[in-house]
């Protein structure tokens, strides 16, 4: 797993945490890439993009079905639909020139809505999951979480982006061309 998605989570933790952890650190990049430039905003806004990528694949394989059953289908197709949303963005950002106006521009709209679905979470699912799920099951949500987290893809991809099944039937295949290009970037980067 890359380095821009490991966390520091322990076997045996509460899915929420682990989701509120990623929440905080999601949160920073955005303030690096804000206040970085160069070659350290570039490395920013990559660690960001494979964070969200593989946080919201994870959200919508492992949380979102349980969601749909104590918060509500409502409640899970909008953050479904909010994350679909964001992958589009988050796709157009990857093509641009990090250090342009227009990045920062269309990066400042993608954080307000980031924060946005961040909140709708945070007080509209993720309540209704830990007072409807036992903790037993958070925790063994918070393995799978992991798990699926390491087959994520690190890039988006807008076409399975906000439906869990399509994310479980192409995720790990495409989850494998990410991160060779991953790692052929890597080797001949440096």
């Amino acid at each position: 797993m890359s380095g821009a998605v490991q966390d520091r989570a322990t076997a045996g933790e509460d899915v929420i945490d682990i989701l509120l952890r990623q929440h905080g650190r999601i949160r920073e990049l955005f303030g690096d890439v804000k206040t970085a430039d160069g070659e350290h905003k570039k490395q920013a806004f990559d660690e960001l993009r494979a964070l969200l990528a593989v946080h919201e694949t994870a959200e919508e394989m492992i949380l979102r079905p349980v969601s749909a059953t104590v918060a509500g289908e409502a409640i899970a197709e909008a953050r479904n639909k909010e994350e679909h949303e964001a992958n589009h963005v988050l796709a157009e950002l990857e093509k641009m020139d990090v250090t342009s106006a227009d990045f920062d521009r269309e990066f400042a709209e993608f954080e307000k809505a980031v924060e946005l679905h961040a909140q709708n979470e945070e007080s509209q699912e993720f309540p209704k999951v830990r007072d409807g799920v036992d903790a037993d099951r958070r925790t063994r949500m918070g393995t799978a979480l992991k798990a699926a987290e390491s087959i994520a893809p690190t890039h988006p991809h807008p076409s399975t982006a906000g439906s869990p099944a399509a994310q479980w039937l192409v995720g790990p295949f495409a989850s494998i061309v990410d991160r060779t290009k991953d790692a052929l970037k890597k080797a001949t980067s440096g």
